[in-house]
């Protein structure tokens, strides 16, 4: 069994990363019927339009999840 040691507590942050080459939030839209997903896009509005597309393709496909790519940033204060 290995050795664990505790050097200190401390409180952690985390909050949405808003450096500036923090990565872009995207946006994609997966058919919760088929498991197909748009392409992931920094615009909604482009996911959106899929999801009119796929339905337009498949008009028994009614529900659909937003999937929802947020970086995030945790650091000590």
């Amino acid at each position: 069994m290995g050795t664990r040691a505790v050097i200190r507590f401390a409180t952690w942050k985390l909050a949405p990363d808003a450096e500036p080459d923090a990565e872009p939030v995207s946006f994609a839209m997966e058919c919760a019927v088929c498991g197909e997903r748009s392409q992931a896009t920094q615009e909604f509005a482009d996911a959106q339009s899929w999801t009119f597309r796929h339905a337009g393709a498949h008009p028994e496909h009614h529900t659909y999840r937003e999937v929802v790519t947020r970086p995030w940033r945790a650091w000590m204060p």
